[in-house]
């Protein structure tokens, strides 16, 4: 018997075993035709299986997508016309002052089409070599314009947050929160007064990606959430930030704010400053005066895709956050003993 007789023989010798014919070989995986589900019927399948803050930024790709390609299945659509689509809602994005072209609407379709396409390949509908989407690259993000802010103008809106507005007391709240934390929006609404570790002070920050961290606060903006928890009630498990009124706050009050804000100082609207200034301005603070490896866990950022292997060895301790928010704040902290100046305009209890 030659050498490849032996190879065929083993071949059906392992087949049979296996229970398989050759004729199943050759038979397609791929799903029938009329098994494979249109855009209108998955989108509302998929959309049903994410989180909500996927949800609401997809929402509005994924009705685009239906709108032009609703009746159409999974496996029809081409790496060209995905591309084709996302330079139509390029161009038809809405100009705004901070507009950038029209970048972010086409990554963004992008992104909710490949999420789309990964259930779909999770589910067996497509093959993983037939996903149209990841042969779409998604367009070159540019250079953030966002920086740290100066001494002066971080004081400026201290002092306008402070003083103007229908709820100075809550403004003020907030911005010491996110200076103090360098957290996201997300994670001071999602706040809780069960999160609020008086004796360590100490809050627990969830934030995007489903990620959970403790992070030092000082005594006395402890003091400060514990008081707005007492003044204006809700329950310990619900949103912690709230009107006087007892509803919660939301993303609004934030636009809010730095709309007045803009009114007051002109260079703050035609920058377009916003919440993800004062964490640029804390970080950068916190880097230039603790090193990269402390600045980084202040961010609560624990990928280590960007940070190289190094970074196993060097990753900072809570007691380390704590010690660089004593400095920032210029008070002593439950998990601290250094004493250094601080960093920041002062941010008056009110």
């Amino acid at each position: 018997m030659t050498s490849h007789a032996a190879e065929v023989e083993a071949a059906r010798l392992l087949l049979t075993r296996l229970g398989v014919t050759p004729e199943q070989l050759l038979t397609s995986t791929t799903p029938p035709t009329a098994q494979i589900p249109t855009f209108t019927t998955y989108i509302r399948q998929v959309a049903e299986s994410v989180s909500p803050g996927t949800r609401r930024i997809y929402s509005t790709y994924w009705k685009r997508i239906e709108d032009v390609w609703g009746d159409r299945r999974l496996d029809e659509p081409t790496a060209l016309e995905i591309r084709q689509l996302a330079e139509r809602t390029k161009a038809a994005a809405v100009t705004r002052s901070n507009a950038r072209g029209g970048r972010s609407a086409a990554e963004h379709l992008i992104s909710a089409t490949r999420c789309l396409y990964r259930y779909a390949v999770a589910d067996g509908i497509i093959a993983e070599a037939d996903n149209p989407a990841t042969r779409v690259p998604k367009p070159r993000r540019l250079a953030s314009t966002r920086r740290a802010l100066p001494h002066s103008g971080l004081a400026e809106i201290i002092e306008i947050a402070g003083s103007t507005g229908n709820d100075p007391e809550l403004d003020s709240l907030v911005l010491r929160f996110h200076l103090e934390t360098a957290c996201r929006r997300g994670g001071a609404l999602a706040l809780r007064r069960t999160d609020l570790d008086p004796q360590q002070c100490l809050v627990l920050l969830r934030e995007k990606g489903g990620t959970v961290r403790w992070q030092p606060v000082s005594p006395t903006l402890m003091a400060q959430l514990l008081a707005h928890h007492e003044q204006r009630g809700g329950d310990p498990k619900a949103q912690l930030l709230r009107y006087r009124n007892g509803n919660p706050i939301t993303s609004r009050r934030y636009d809010h704010f730095w709309s007045r804000i803009g009114r007051h100082l002109p260079w703050v609207r035609s920058q377009q400053v916003s919440t993800h200034w004062l964490r640029y301005t804390t970080l950068t603070w916190v880097e230039r005066h603790f090193g990269y490896a402390v600045a980084r866990a202040y961010a609560g950022h624990e990928g280590k895709n960007d940070a190289g292997v190094t970074y196993t060895y060097v990753r900072a301790a809570l007691e380390e956050v704590a010690r660089a928010l004593a400095a920032l704040t210029g008070e002593a902290h439950p998990l601290s003993t250094d004493g250094r100046p601080s960093g920041l305009p002062p941010i008056a209890a009110r």
